[in-house]
């Protein structure tokens, strides 16, 4: 086997490659160490066990180290052209820890660090591995998890009181604990609800997230993604299966009373059939219409209108938001710059903290304007960037980045949201795959000058 000279090293970490030759195009190649599937799979398949043990999403900081240390073992990290402006947006958060004031915000601050940083690596290693990693794989995997968020759903359907004490509470100290934030993660519920408040609001189903926005914001960016997916095992048994379970999810979908959720799945419905009309994909219209006569039948049988009508009526959480959003804006302008780290409680009484209640105000307020701009330019350009794609999972993808560039108006997307839209954002960004796709490189391509590269056995999966 010919010889390929060594890779420089990068931060004391060597390039292992096999080396070879391209028997077609006669030039020295090198296979890159193949990426795992595992790490990327424990995220989503095994969401419930981390959602019972405590931790949730918080565990996916863990399982995105792991994943960083096989990237940095790989050696050869690509990243997409335009992926500098969230590095920006990552640099300003950075910096906007000085406007930290106490130590508890200064823990929210850490969580949320890590959470950003945790996206950044999964990005990353979607992005990198293409050999193992498969634009179809990835598809089934995030539609495995949607079927957990509707299987989440229905536990608040027929559990709607149910709290489960994690072992998570136990392992903590007290000063941790003690948290809001930490206590939702410690003690689990199947909705959000509060018999004592002073809205009689009736249980929304919110498993397996700590709120209902966020279980309305996953299912809406995740939907997309599983009927592209349909379309791609359109002929094999599972297709009829996961048809059936679209209608069915409709249930505790409806029963969230998530104006937001519905607002996001409209706007992917009609930004689908603009394109499929523009092109004069039959198929693709007739099938959203169909669509469109389930969901019509949904609403004709069951009393959502009814139900989301009451909910305006006895609920003030529109002019509610208005008014904070104002005050996060005005506040915003005294710490333009870096904003001030962490939301801050509102001046006004009774109304939720200011830098909450959508992802772009928290950005606002916590990152200042500067750190929004790079935040929101990301997924615009992720989205204007991968306008040009055609298959159904990444066209669903591209939809997704759309839906999260509007949900993030008024969710917290935080983090299943925001780590579906980075996985949305690098399946279509990535090379086109070709058929037997080894991950090849050439090595005048990786920069390889210098002597012999070991030969190390890929890894086995």
């Amino acid at each position: 086997m010919p010889t390929v000279p060594a890779a420089p090293r990068s931060s004391g970490t060597t390039r292992w490659a096999r080396a070879g030759r391209d028997r077609f195009s006669n030039v020295d190649v090198v296979t890159l160490r193949e990426l795992p599937r595992w790490p990327f799979a424990a995220m989503f398949v095994l969401f419930p066990l981390w959602w019972l043990l405590g931790p949730g999403e918080a565990l996916w900081i863990v399982l995105a180290g792991i994943m960083l240390l096989y990237l940095l073992r790989r050696g050869h990290i690509e990243a997409p052209r335009g992926f500098g402006i969230w590095l920006l947006f990552l640099l300003w958060m950075v910096f906007s820890v000085v406007g930290i004031d106490t130590s508890g915000r200064l823990i929210g601050f850490l969580y949320r660090a890590l959470l950003y940083l945790a996206v950044t690596v999964i990005f990353l290693y979607v992005y990198n591995a293409r050999s193992t990693l498969s634009t179809r794989y990835v598809a089934g995997v995030l539609t495995g998890f949607w079927l957990v968020v509707v299987a989440g759903g229905y536990l608040g359907v027929f559990f709607p009181i149910l709290a489960i004490h994690t072992p998570f509470g136990l392992l903590l100290p007290e000063w941790i604990s003690s948290n809001d934030l930490v206590q939702e993660m410690v003690v689990r519920r199947t909705t959000q609800y509060n018999p004592d408040g002073w809205l009689k609001l009736d249980p929304r189903p919110s498993a397996p997230f700590l709120y209902t926005n966020g279980w309305g914001n996953a299912y809406s960016m995740l939907l997309p993604i599983v009927i592209g997916y349909l379309v791609e095992v359109r002929r094999e048994r599972r297709f009829w299966w996961l048809l059936l379970a679209i209608p069915v999810s409709f249930v505790p979908a409806f029963l969230t009373l998530n104006r937001g959720m519905f607002i996001g799945l409209g706007v992917a419905l009609v930004y689908v059939a603009a394109r499929s009309i523009a092109r004069g994909n039959l198929r693709v219209i007739l099938a959203l219409g169909a669509l469109l006569l389930v969901v019509a039948g949904a609403f004709a049988t069951f009393p959502i209108a009814e139900r989301l009508s009451d909910r305006v009526e006895t609920s003030s959480t529109t002019q509610d938001r208005a008014g904070l959003y104002e005050e996060t804006f005005e506040r915003t302008l005294e710490s333009p710059l870096f904003g001030f780290g962490a939301p801050r409680p509102s001046e006004k009484a009774g109304v939720p903290s200011a830098g909450t209640q959508g992802q772009l105000w928290m950005v606002m307020f916590s990152q200042g304007f500067p750190g929004v701009l790079f935040f929101v330019g990301w997924f615009v350009w992720a989205f204007l960037r991968s306008f040009h794609v055609r298959d159904p999972i990444r066209l669903a993808c591209n939809t997704v980045l759309l839906v999260i560039i509007v949900e993030a108006t008024y969710y917290g997307i935080m983090t299943a949201g925001i780590a579906v839209a980075m996985i949305a954002a690098a399946l279509t960004m990535r090379p086109d795959p070709k058929p037997g796709d080894q991950d090849l490189r050439t090595a005048q391509e990786l920069g390889y000058t210098g002597a012999k590269v070991a030969a190390v056995p890929r890894s086995q999966h």
